[in-house]
């Protein structure tokens, strides 16, 4: 691991790292802050995962969400991991915007060609967090959360209800909630699994559905209520969807639909601090 950049902020520090992954067999790019309690020696924080939307990289939350601020008065590690391998030389990875490069859409791919490289949860819920652990000693990776936006909500609330006991808190903005049963989840699910119906194992309706309730989850929903990808010709988010499944399972979900709000990162620095708070709860840590 290569630490390629380090800025200051909140008191803390914000680095943007790179390695050679064994997931994806190609290099990686994340970024960590690590709160100022991080640097008292002995010191330990817990972490949260930040897993971003279709398009995007490491930068769109460590740049425009300024989560930074809670987490450094919460004492929380975050980690933003890139959406995709990058250069993997699969072909099709480039043929659109919403599938491939910068759409992993953290499955482990089984459908060819794409299985060599494509394996985003085994590098978000494995390998990444024994990467944090052995480098960052102060981040105590026996105590994480996941949240994340769009894409990135769908995968932290499957992470996160496929891994009851490993992450401790969950929360999610604008997350795609039932993906077999939309668009984006389709295109993802035939072209990385060979079938929409093998995307089963990782769509958090239908997950909720086959193994609800996770009683140790209390789960934060945000969504826009002005979100074009929700209020357009299709909804891509179907969050009603998952909120049936919780209510009829008992699954403790706060659902909180935001008037006026739309799907980008203006909302989602609107109520990050909430969602910080959230998971330190969770996380047995309380703000300064």
């Amino acid at each position: 691991m290569e630490i390629k950049s380090t800025v200051v902020m909140f008191g803390g520090k914000v680095q943007k790292c790179t390695h050679e992954s064994e997931a994806t067999k190609t290099p990686m790019v994340f970024s960590i802050f690590l709160p100022p309690q991080a640097a008292v020696e002995g010191a330990t924080v817990p972490v949260l995962f930040f897993l971003s939307g279709l398009t995007c990289t490491d930068d769109n939350f460590t740049q425009k969400a300024c989560a930074q601020r809670a987490a450094a008065e919460h004492g929380i590690a975050l980690v933003a991991p890139d959406t995709s391998p990058r250069g993997a030389g699969v072909a099709g990875e480039d043929d659109g915007w919403d599938f491939g490069t910068g759409a992993g859409f953290y499955v482990d791919a089984t459908a060819e060609p794409f299985a060599a490289n494509y394996n985003m949860y085994s590098y978000v819920t494995e390998e990444l967090p024994a990467l944090i652990g052995a480098n960052f000693p102060a981040v105590d990776v026996s105590r994480m959360g996941v949240t994340g936006h769009s894409m990135g909500g769908h995968g932290a609330l499957t992470i996160a209800l496929k891994n009851p006991t490993k992450y401790r808190s969950v929360s999610a903005f604008s997350p795609i909630c039932h993906p077999t049963a939309c668009p984006w989840g389709t295109k993802a699910f035939t072209g990385y699994l060979g079938s929409v119906e093998a995307g089963a194992a990782h769509d958090a309706t239908e997950l909720m559905k086959s193994a609800g309730p996770f009683p140790s989850l209390d789960i934060l929903i945000d969504q826009g209520g002005a979100d074009s990808f929700l209020t357009g010709d299709v909804d891509q988010l179907l969050p009603d969807h998952f909120e049936e499944a919780c209510k009829e399972k008992g699954q403790q979900l706060t659902l909180r639909v935001q008037a006026g709000y739309d799907h980008s990162y203006f909302f989602i620095a609107s109520f990050v601090d909430e969602h910080v708070a959230h998971h330190a709860r969770a996380l047995n840590v309380s703000a300064l």
